[in-house]
């Protein structure tokens, strides 16, 4: 991401001009604080990989960085819109820009923070230090009340003592400096503290990432203050970042997959070195044919290496960057119509993978959004998928903890009668999706798809994308791990080491049917062995082997 890409469309304000005070010291006009925001946001985007890096579980899904930064993003190609004026509209144009483009938990709660900004701030043509501290004031009362189970050691604590420092301060002196000095100050030491709230941070040994990047965006507000630069500022010894083997937000290179055929083909040798090539490396087989798997900054070194293995096919390379690119521009499938609804009542469900897609439509979802680990939904495509749909009443199925907020959001802001089932794994929402009866009216759907969603377990299997000691286990970088209905329970070097002793540690009794999801990272073979060992091992459960092509999650396992 270029540093100046957060100004978005229409009007330009450039990194120098962001970098420029031009208000007084007790108040300005809303150029200004459109000036103070552009600023605050290209700080935040120079933060990304380290906020994103506080993810207390090691999955490769560690995104709030990019949440947080895609909905400021969002919010400034709105304030693009709107020229020089009353700081009124200014704020107004933020809120609206934030709602429509929160992406993740963290990002939803920012745009809250906006909403109660902007209306504290309705009808003022400019903007005072005091206005200022009581409008954080306000934006936080606004993002508690959104949040249903409002939790300490969070963003929200950060966001509510900052807002009350800066409060205190406005009392003190009218200046801006003075009441951002002291909520930056504040926000630092409450960030501090957050592991003191939430006992897992401790033990992961990391701040909470929410909290970090809302303390960055007040930080890049006052450096603007000070005249300080934020367009390839240094982010100092605060900035450095918790290392970890993958992430979307760093430095994207190519996603690389093949297979090698041969005979007597040294597979330790070929996992070391290509291992050393690049991140996520999978190689597996055996010595006749191996799959390999790899995120590489340089796809023809690898290939050139392979190529002296054995013969190559099935070669895929593929550009994570652009793919990125074209998700957060909006050219990503956002969300396709399955079939026509068989009533006045359809379902909309967030997946990833090509193969997860096809199950979801045969089941009866009518669009699909993509979206889900690395790659959080906005308010505004939810909204399209919803408006998209030619029913009145609408169930959405978020699929992952991380979107259910933006769903909720959603559901606020459509015409339509919108009810979420809060899914947190993709087997939930496949559960739920079962228990669907378009002869049922609303209420009775939701009942049922909600005990459905319930009555489920999932297994995820995924690599560590750093080292962490959490539930009593140390977790090396680049390890699998498997979780357990969300909770981390097992850790290793094997994949199918890892993923048998989490099925081992799954309660199975009461449930019949065990499915077995496979991902873009696994062979077909690998995963039918898995099957055979599920079978062998519970000859009175049925075991289905589904084709999901979901990517970062080796296995999606579900019993029920």
């Amino acid at each position: 991401m270029s540093q100046h890409s957060g100004a978005g469309g229409g009007e330009r304000i450039s990194a120098t001009e962001a970098s420029r005070p031009n208000s007084t010291a007790s108040s300005c006009d809303g150029q200004e604080l459109k000036r103070i925001l552009e600023s605050s946001t290209i700080w935040l985007e120079a933060h990304i990989d380290f906020i994103n890096s506080l993810n207390v579980y090691p999955v490769p899904d560690g995104d709030t960085g990019t949440n947080m930064y895609l909905t400021m993003q969002s919010a400034l190609r709105e304030l693009s819109t709107v020229s020089a004026g009353p700081v009124s509209s200014v704020a107004r144009a933020l809120a609206h820009g934030a709602l429509m483009g929160a992406r993740g938990n963290s990002g939803v709660i920012l745009s809250q923070v906006w909403r109660g900004v902007a209306k504290y701030l309705d009808g003022k043509d400019r903007l005072t230090a005091h206005d200022f501290a009581q409008a954080l004031r306000e934006g936080v009362a606004t993002a508690y009340k959104g949040v249903m189970r409002p939790v300490e050691g969070t963003i929200l604590t950060v966001a509510r003592e900052s807002a009350e420092a800066a409060v205190t301060c406005a009392a003190e002196r009218d200046d801006f400096a003075h009441v951002l000095e002291g909520a930056v100050k504040t926000a630092k030491e409450s960030l501090d503290r957050t592991p003191d709230l939430l006992p897992v941070l401790k033990e992961a040994g990391v701040v909470d990432a929410g909290g970090q990047g809302y303390y960055t965006l007040l930080q890049g507000m006052l450096r603007h203050l000070k005249g300080e630069a934020v367009a390839g500022a240094s982010p100092g010894k605060a900035g450095t970042k918790v290392e970890h083997g993958q992430g979307q937000s760093e430095s994207y290179g190519y996603d690389i997959q093949f297979l090698i055929s041969g005979n007597d083909l040294p597979i330790s040798d070929i996992r070391d070195t290509i291992a050393s090539m690049g991140d996520s490396a999978l190689v597996v087989g055996d010595s006749e044919t191996i799959k390999v798997h790899v995120h590489s900054a340089d796809p023809g070194k690898v290939i050139g290496y392979a190529t002296t293995k054995g013969a190559l096919r099935d070669v895929v390379v593929e550009d994570m960057q652009e793919q990125y690119q074209q998700f957060v521009a909006g050219h990503a499938k956002k969300a396709v119509t399955a079939a026509a609804p068989l009533s006045d009542m359809a379902v909309a469900a967030v997946v990833n993978g090509d193969g997860l897609r096809k199950v979801f439509e045969s089941l009866g979802a009518s669009a699909i959004v993509q979206g889900g680990q690395t790659m959080n939904p906005s308010t505004e495509e939810l909204l399209q998928a919803i408006a998209g749909l030619p029913t009145s009443k609408v169930i959405v199925l978020p699929n992952n903890p991380n979107v259910i907020l933006t769903a909720q959001q959603a559901q606020r802001m459509s015409g339509k009668d919108v009810v979420v089932i809060p899914t947190k794994t993709i087997p939930q929402g496949i559960s739920a999706l079962l228990a669907f009866n378009y002869q049922s009216d609303l209420k009775t759907n939701v009942d049922i798809m909600e005990r459905a969603a319930t009555q489920i377990q999932t297994i995820e299997i995924t690599r560590a994308v750093r080292s962490v000691q959490i539930n009593g286990l140390q977790v090396e970088k680049g390890q699998f791990i498997g979780l357990l209905n969300g909770d981390l329970v097992q850790a290793g070097e094997e994949l199918h080491t890892v993923t048998q002793a989490v099925l081992e540690s799954m309660d199975t009794a009461g449930y019949e049917i065990i499915t077995v999801y496979w991902g873009d990272a696994v062979t077909e073979e690998q995963a039918k062995g898995l099957a055979a060992w599920i079978a062998e091992r519970h000859p009175d459960k049925e075991v289905e082997l589904v084709e999901g092509r979901q990517p970062h999650y080796h296995y999606i396992i579900s019993a029920e």
